[in-house]
């Protein structure tokens, strides 16, 4: 697992020429503030290849946090990410390894009839009860999530997993009331608090794509101070002296600027962000889709691309995530070695300031 002294060696190494606030801190170990997704890509052996070049690109370039999911490209995300990581110039305990279950997967490719595979593999094996599932993909259930976390420990060949997230648990909302899923939420993370004090994992979190940034009202909307709630008594049931809840991971960049400007979460003076909310409570945050998929590429709203630093919109789009409160670090998914050079090299410009990221929003 990553460690503060191998981070903190990784953060002299490749230090120099980035900007002060490059590196940040989870808990004490220093993470760059640009990392790697892995989601992108057909599940083929060239892509495979593709993403082995660019992992050891990126943790041997300046980006020490790699994330990934047992469901991307079919478990061969999780699979390629392992070797390069083991084969990398780069100790792994300098490396924020974080990964997710909750999406049911499938085994290295698509198989012809998904609804079979997934009653054989999980629903007759006694892993899921067919009532847990939304949408016949999904499940949030503690001894599903479980199993799910056991596969990727021994995907990504490592002894432990520095952030593990349940996935996406607002898709449970298409099928159960939240009081039902807040209830099913707390038992899977009195397992992880679990598999935490055995050293199986050091954190977790919640991976969401549109949970903490729409409207209270919205059909899919979570309350992040319930689920720290939830966590909390979790930890006590298991006698942890304190949570290992540690972060959330959501959707932001200058086209999709919710989880910043909709206050959708009850803080102690009133409706905030999530990312404020966030980083009052102590939480990491922990950008996806920080350059939407490609659109930032495509071209930033003047106004907003006249005031960030960078010389490619990559860099551009990726320092305004880096700029928003309570932002650890902003994932950028790419199959490039190039690519992910280009986007660590966005660390050697000085994001915006708050009253100059606040302005944008004027």
């Amino acid at each position: 697992m990553a460690t503060a002294d191998a981070t903190f060696r990784y953060k002299e190494r490749f230090g120099e020429g980035m900007a002060r606030t490059y590196f940040r801190r989870v808990g004490d170990r220093a993470v760059s503030s640009v990392g790697l997704g892995t989601y992108l890509g057909d599940p083929t052996d060239d892509v495979d290849d593709a993403y082995y070049e660019t992992v050891r690109a990126a943790v041997e370039s300046g980006c020490n946090v790699v994330d990934t999911a047992i469901n991307y490209r079919n478990q061969r995300s999780e699979r390629v990410v392992g070797r390069a990581l083991a084969d990398a110039d780069v100790d792994r305990d300098a490396v924020f390894l974080s990964t997710k279950g909750g999406f049911v997967p499938f085994d290295g490719e698509r198989p012809e009839n998904p609804g079979e595979y997934v009653r054989s593999e999980y629903v007759d094996a006694g892993i899921v009860d067919p009532e847990d599932l939304a949408h016949g993909s999904h499940a949030v259930a503690s001894g599903y999530v479980e199993d799910q976390l056991d596969r990727s420990l021994r995907n990504l060949d490592v002894d432990t997993i520095d952030l593990y997230y349940v996935h996406n648990p607002e898709t449970q909302l298409d099928e159960r009331p939240a009081s039902e899923l807040y209830d099913q939420l707390e038992a899977t993370f009195e397992r992880l608090e679990r598999r935490a004090a055995a050293g199986d994992i050091n954190h977790y979190g919640v991976a969401t794509w549109d949970a903490f940034r729409v409207p209270r009202d919205h059909e899919r909307y979570l309350d992040l101070g319930e689920l720290i709630s939830r966590a909390r008594a979790a930890a006590k049931e298991v006698g942890n002296t304190a949570t290992h809840l540690r972060a959330v991971q959501l959707p932001f960049n200058v086209y999709m600027a919710d989880a910043f400007t909709c206050e959708s979460q009850s803080g102690p003076e009133g409706d905030q962000s999530v990312l404020w909310f966030a980083h009052e409570a102590g939480l990491n945050v922990f950008t996806s889709a920080s350059l939407a998929q490609g659109e930032v590429l495509r071209g930033i709203p003047n106004a907003v691309d006249a005031e960030l630093s960078g010389e490619t919109a990559a860099q551009r789009g990726l320092n305004f995530a880096r700029s928003a409160p309570g932002v650890t670090s902003a994932l950028a998914g790419t199959t490039s070695p190039a690519h992910v050079r280009e986007n660590v090299a966005a660390g050697s410009f000085e994001p915006l300031g708050a009253d100059a990221f606040d302005a944008v929003f004027e």
